[in-house]
């Protein structure tokens, strides 16, 4: 669903390890010699220090996660309240009792089946009915997992965290005055295959197009949809704001609130295909909107004050979300609710569906200026029940807040930098 950008070169920590002693050799050689000069003669001013490396683009799950070093572990204290860790548990357990017991997962080099992940999951269920403290949980976590994290290399373990909520737009099912923006169930003429029925190496990868004759082709993209009204006769509601249902697209999900008072939620039925692009990137590009202040709310704000931009603007994003009515609170892309502030959205292609993960990152809050800024630490257990258009690469992780005005303040704000740990069941 989603919040969502971004997928190799193998490490060779080997190479490393040989070197570190002819590296000292230079250094003290180099130390020697700088002696010299500087009693001699006044040094030159220092060189600007390099600009950082780009991340190396990760497309193997073999190699999105690699195993953390004892040095290194996290302290997996867990700071919210057990009982939404427990509602998470038992939704992802419910998921996994659906899968066949011999089901692999990918954790970066480890293949871990689905009945180990259920009994590991149980196993820690079961530890939550003792109301540990966070000590005692963070304790039993180490004795009963393997640590690894996302290999963003060269750049070690950081991460951009963003925030997805359930948004409340208003909204008809039938068209009437003020309520004529289309909510589109799928089409009929929408083809969708998934390539890991073919070969494991194909896993979590899906094509989507338009079948014409024997071939597949890209499915149209928003602009041509909107204006050749190709999908009329398949609108399930109709919302009152272009910009509203552009954002639960984005979201994924959604909560349609009707003229007399009903709700009626939906949640994602398929996608076009097209790639996703932030249309927050366009208006820094085109100098409408600064780096540092973009979000969902500056966003907002500057259609606000456009109106006749916001066709073009809407239309830079390619990607169109489907949508279907829903039964309960929203569901993520194992099929089962999503839990707020436990629940979160990675890329499919790369890291285990349902896996136990430790995310550490800041709550988001508003600056003055607009910016955002940190309201205080976040390290919490979050299970990997989602994923979305814009989640891309190892680099990304998009975090769950709920429903509410809180909620909505918060995912919109938030772009953290953070670290994601995955928990890896020990091997018997």
């Amino acid at each position: 669903m989603k919040l969502r950008p971004r997928p190799g070169a193998r490490r060779a920590p080997l190479h490393l390890s040989t070197t570190l002693p002819m590296a000292w050799t230079r250094a003290l050689r180099v130390s020697a010699v700088l002696l010299v000069v500087t009693a001699c003669s006044t040094p030159p001013p220092s060189p600007p220090p390099p600009e950082p490396a780009p991340a190396v683009e990760v497309t193997d799950p073999r190699l999105a996660l690699r195993p953390v070093l004892w040095h290194a572990l996290p302290s997996l204290v867990d700071d919210g309240d057990l009982a939404s860790l427990r509602q998470a548990l038992e939704r992802n357990l419910t998921w996994l009792a659906r899968q066949s017991a011999g089901r692999a997962f990918t954790y970066g080099p480890r293949q871990v089946t689905a009945a180990e992940l259920a009994g590991a999951l149980e196993r820690l269920a079961a530890f939550l009915d003792e109301e540990p403290t966070p000590g005692r949980l963070a304790a039993r976590l180490h004795e009963d997992f393997d640590v690894y994290s996302a290999d963003q290399l060269p750049r070690g373990d950081e991460v951009l965290v963003t925030g997805y909520y359930v948004p409340v737009i208003e909204a008809s099912l039938r068209r009437r005055k003020g309520y004529d923006v289309p909510v589109y169930g799928p089409p009929r003429d929408l083809f969708r295959i998934d390539l890991s029925e073919f070969s494991d190496r194909f896993e979590g990868v899906r094509v989507t197009g338009l079948l014409s004759g024997n071939r597949l082709l890209p499915y149209p993209d928003r602009r041509e949809i909107r204006e050749t009204r190709r999908l009329s006769g398949r609108e399930i509601a109709w919302a009152r704001d272009r910009v509203d249902l552009f954002f639960v697209e984005i979201q994924g999900s959604g909560v349609l609130l009707l003229p007399d008072g009903r709700e009626v939620r939906i949640g994602y039925a398929g996608a076009n295909g097209r790639e996703y692009r932030a249309i927050g990137k366009l208006l820094i590009e085109q100098g409408k909107l600064e780096r540092e202040k973009v979000s969902m709310q500056s966003i907002r704000r500057y259609l606000a004050e456009h109106p006749e931009e916001v066709d073009e603007v809407l239309d830079y994003n390619e990607s169109v979300v489907f949508f279907r009515r829903l039964e309960g609170p929203a569901v993520g892309s194992l099929g089962v609710p999503v839990t707020p502030r436990r629940s979160i959205a990675t890329d499919a292609r790369l890291f285990p569906p349902g896996a136990l993960a430790y995310l550490v990152t800041e709550v988001p809050a508003m600056a003055e200026d607009g910016s955002t800024v940190s309201a205080g630490p976040l390290a919490r257990l979050v299970l990997n029940q989602d994923t979305g258009g814009a989640i891309r690469g190892t680099g990304r992780v998009d975090f769950f807040w709920g429903r509410g005005d809180e909620a909505a303040m918060r995912a919109g704000l938030m772009k953290q930098r953070g670290a994601l740990y995955f928990l890896v069941p020990k091997a018997p």
